[in-house]
């Protein structure tokens, strides 16, 4: 019994402790979506399925729920926004070749097709993120339209 109470008090005070530990926060610019927006031109409806389901994640603009600010949780989010953006960032949308561009469309619908995105852990805190069938079936659609774009422009 004794040990488990040194056990406890230990990750008490290791728990406090941490919570003043810094973490970086990824809060960019709306504007850095206005490229990405511009050129895909997508409709109201995937627009809005874009801000509640991807951009936290896949951009320099992330809305942070209260309890970011709870070590370890905000490690947990870092974590996830920081990978996230490694994969796709629409917020560097500018900075992506023809070929990049019609490449992380293609990824991007065959995700949401595959309901690999939104994540699980992302849409048990974020309930307007939970796509619907014809929600995936819009962003599906738009994603293959924009892909295909591209790659008309590369065969020009």
């Amino acid at each position: 019994m004794k040990i488990l109470k040194i056990i406890g008090w230990f990750a008490l005070i290791a728990l406090l402790a941490i919570q003043f530990i810094p973490t970086e926060k990824n809060n960019g610019e709306l504007s850095s979506l206005d490229v990405f927006l511009h050129e895909t031109s997508p409709s109201v409806e995937v627009k809005t399925i874009l801000k509640n389901a991807c951009f936290d994640c896949h951009s320099n603009v992330t809305e942070y729920p209260w309890y970011h600010s709870i070590a370890p949780v905000n490690f947990w989010i870092n974590h996830h926004v920081e990978e996230g953006k490694e994969h796709l960032n629409f917020s560097k949308w500018a900075t992506y070749s023809s070929r990049k561009k019609e490449h992380k469309m293609e990824e991007f619908w065959e995700e949401v097709e595959e309901k690999h995105m939104p994540l699980d852990s992302y849409t048990w805190t974020h309930t307007d993120a939970r796509l619907s069938e014809d929600d995936i079936d819009l962003v599906v659609t738009w994603a293959k339209e924009i892909e295909r774009e591209y790659k008309y422009q590369q065969q020009r």
